[in-house]
């Protein structure tokens, strides 16, 4: 269990500018956390460069990106990519003439898949298969981004790569249960984590949002030299998530989502940061607060958390700016209810036996309850459904709120050597977006 440590102060260490190169390690899809990293690299004048997962195939092989594929995505990114597929995970790889993971899986039915038994050892051979594949063309694509920095230059590499769910069909039925149901259709995650398919994405999730940390830095260890030795320095940073603290009663507490399966590889994630750094390289695992992207809105609940950002922007120094913020969450809502009936909700939600019963840092991640279930998803639909417009929600607003936020405390901090693992709590979010807007 990594040691909690949160940022308590706004950094300020300006490290890089004009000329300076800003490595994204990860495909920019849509709106994330990484837009706010990738705003403040572009007002400090950096240059932008981004690598690309790739596509698959009809077949379901790996290629890369095609001239007009390749042209979108660097509009997207407003940089340079390197063309070279960065696909991280295992389920579609295999030894020549092998089935892969998803071919293996593809016949897991929503009745049988708690029963349906993996053969080990070739999962085994296909994760070294991929894992290979995976270190070769991350070296590739180092040696391309190696001609693109020029010496003198300081650099940024975001790690940004996370997920790794099999793309089979029985899954979202099963996730919907876990993530999403409630009564009868309530299902245990720890019904998931016990059975071979939960073993094996909680495998993949590793080799997906953890490992690939490791072989950024270690692909990367020619540039690293190169620029250290002509008096530049390298920097690396990484997305985590391991429960944030909000107000409750009136006090910043660590609180977090139940059941988050990808904790165990987040955690994996830390514990690479905290290696590298003793070995002198300065990789930051930034854990960030809960918010809404396409990805999280599997779970539902996740959301909840986001709300007492809105009394923490109060209580940390904000003045006319705050209250805006909470003018337009109040324009989000139906007729007679109120941001404050909202938050009045929440803090009951928060103070439930029930959902402090999930407080417990060092149990984290826990497996989620019938109990947790009823209560986190009862309250996240009854507070969806006090929206004029369940497409335009408070949460939408706060969440972009918190990229806003985290952008500047994961540049600037990144670039003053505090930790390699540090918590991004609402008070300095909230202290950090105060600061933007005064």
């Amino acid at each position: 269990m990594t040691e909690y440590k949160a940022l308590r102060h706004i950094p300020q260490a300006n490290l890089f500018r004009q000329g300076d190169v800003f490595v994204l390690f990860g495909e920019l899809f849509g709106r994330g956390y990484v837009n706010g990293l990738i705003d403040e690299a572009r007002k400090a004048g950096m240059t932008i460069l981004g690598i690309t997962v790739g596509r698959r195939n009809d077949d379901g092989s790996l290629r890369a990106l095609t001239a007009e594929e390749h042209a979108e995505a660097e509009a997207k990114l407003g940089g340079r990519i390197i063309n070279v597929p960065l696909m991280a995970g295992f389920d579609m790889d295999a030894p020549a003439g092998e089935q892969n993971p998803t071919e293996m899986l593809s016949g897991i039915t929503l009745k049988s898949w708690q029963d349906d038994k993996l053969d080990w050892d070739k999962i085994e051979l296909c994760r070294q298969a991929g894992v290979a594949r995976f270190a070769s063309s991350a070296k590739e694509a180092m040696l391309e981004i190696d001609k693109l920095i020029p010496d003198g230059a300081n650099v940024f590499f975001a790690h940004t790569m996370a997920g790794g769910i099999p793309r089979i069909k029985a899954f979202l039925a099963i996730a919907n249960r876990i993530y999403k149901g409630r009564g009868e259709r309530f299902m245990s995650s720890r019904a998931l984590l016990d059975s071979d398919l939960g073993k094996l994405i909680l495998m993949n999730f590793d080799e997906v949002s953890a490992n690939t940390l490791k072989h950024l830095i270690d692909a990367s260890a020619p540039i690293r030299e190169r620029i250290t030795a002509k008096g530049g320095e390298v920097r690396y940073t990484a997305y985590g998530y391991h429960g944030t603290e909000v107000l409750i009663g009136g006090e910043y507490k660590w609180q977090t989502y139940t059941n988050y399966t990808q904790g165990y590889a987040k955690m994996r994630l830390e514990s690479i940061a905290e290696a590298a750094w003793k070995q002198g390289v300065y990789a930051t695992v930034f854990n960030c607060p809960e918010i809404r992207t396409n990805s999280s809105d599997i779970f539902v609940g996740v959301e909840l958390s986001l709300f007492p950002l809105l009394t923490a922007l109060k209580k940390e120094g904000g003045g006319a700016w705050a209250q805006q913020q909470w003018d337009i969450c109040q324009s989000l809502l139906n007729e007679g209810e109120s941001v404050q009936g909202i938050l009045d909700k929440l803090e009951s939600y928060l103070q439930t036996e029930t959902s402090a019963g999930f407080r417990n840092f060092e149990a984290w991640p826990m497996d989620n309850s019938p109990e947790l279930a009823e209560l986190m998803i009862g309250t996240s639909d009854e507070i969806t459904s006090l929206h004029q417009d369940r497409k335009a929600l408070v949460t939408d607003h706060l969440s972009s709120l918190v990229v806003e936020g985290t952008g500047p405390l994961m540049f600037h901090g990144a670039a003053e050597k505090i930790a390699p693992v540090l918590w991004l709590n609402h008070d300095i979010i909230a202290r950090q977006l105060n600061e933007l807007h005064k």
